[in-house]
């Protein structure tokens, strides 16, 4: 057995090779070739007979396997996060978009590749503030986003009544979003939020917080989403599908808050491109940002 030490925390843990995949897989290596590198990095460690190694050893050593790989960018990526985790930088991301863009896959593999425990719906936000907010107080919290607007009795201001009921479920739901946020800022953890209430300008983001809008590209797409949706959950694709002219009209509204507010939009094609895109995106602005300072 390989025992790998971690002098600075003062760990000692078995050698894993599914730890380092993901790992490897963090830096945007396909998990197939990841898994492929990390067998290497095992193998060439039992054929040295090395009992002990510490992290910075394999650090080193898949670096040297990336590089002959030709993954010469993947390798300055998984030096990058590496770095990231040691320096227990906390890291939020918020997705936001309209009802089956695929959010919470998105989260979920987000989840996995950067190790964060915490992945959070706002509807499951709403759920709980279902629980304590009776709906003759606040009726558009018993209802689905698309139907709020029957519940809102919507002033004559020239706008869709859908986006006046929808945007005032917004406004009552941020504030459980708030409390989240609020809970992970101060004490630091990683965490991943989701979910169609998260529109830009009702989430205050702090540093180290990253926020994008998913978007599908028509309405034929959506529709697919929804019928492959209900293959694997509870939830109809008839449903969905009977609503879907508010859910575009919703995504409309979304977007072009996104782009008032200057939140990345990710068109939501293939999950493998739009996480790599996000996961891009944050190392960039990060490296930046951590650029900065030093020069401080």
């Amino acid at each position: 057995m390989i025992i790998v030490t971690d002098p600075e925390r003062k760990i000692r843990l078995p050698f894993s090779r599914g730890i380092l995949t993901r790992s490897i897989t963090l830096a945007g290596v396909e998990v197939g070739i990841a898994y492929i590198i990390a067998t290497e990095v095992q193998k060439e460690l039992n054929e040295e007979r090395r009992k002990l190694v510490t992290t910075e050893e394999i650090r080193e050593l898949t670096y040297r396997k990336l590089l002959e790989h030709g993954l010469s960018e993947a390798a300055k990526r998984y030096l990058f996060w590496r770095q990231l985790r040691r320096l227990k930088i906390p890291i939020t991301i918020l997705l936001g978009g309209a009802t089956g863009v695929g959010k919470s896959t998105i989260a979920t593999e987000l989840a996995f590749r950067l190790g964060i425990r915490s992945v959070i719906g706002t509807d499951t936000i709403r759920e709980v503030m279902r629980k304590i907010i009776a709906p003759e107080l606040l009726p558009d919290l018993h209802t689905s986003s698309f139907l709020a607007w029957r519940t809102f009795h919507s002033p004559r201001t020239g706008r869709s009544p859908l986006i006046d009921g929808f945007e005032n479920q917004v406004r009552h739901v941020s504030v459980g979003i708030a409390a989240v946020l609020e809970r992970a800022y101060k004490e630091g953890f990683n965490a991943i939020i989701e979910g169609i209430h998260l529109v830009p300008g009702y989430v205050e983001l702090r540093e180290n917080s990253f926020m994008y809008v998913i978007t599908v590209s028509g309405r034929k797409d959506l529709e697919a989403r929804f019928y492959e949706r209900a293959r694997y959950s509870k939830r109809p694709a008839d449903y969905y599908l009977k609503h879907l002219d508010a859910i575009i009209e919703i995504q409309g509204f979304i977007v072009d808050r996104a782009k008032e507010h200057g939140i990345p939009i990710i068109n939501n094609v293939e999950l493998e491109k739009t996480v790599n895109e996000i996961m891009e995106d944050i190392m960039g602005r990060l490296m930046e940002r951590m650029e900065a300072k030093m020069k401080i």
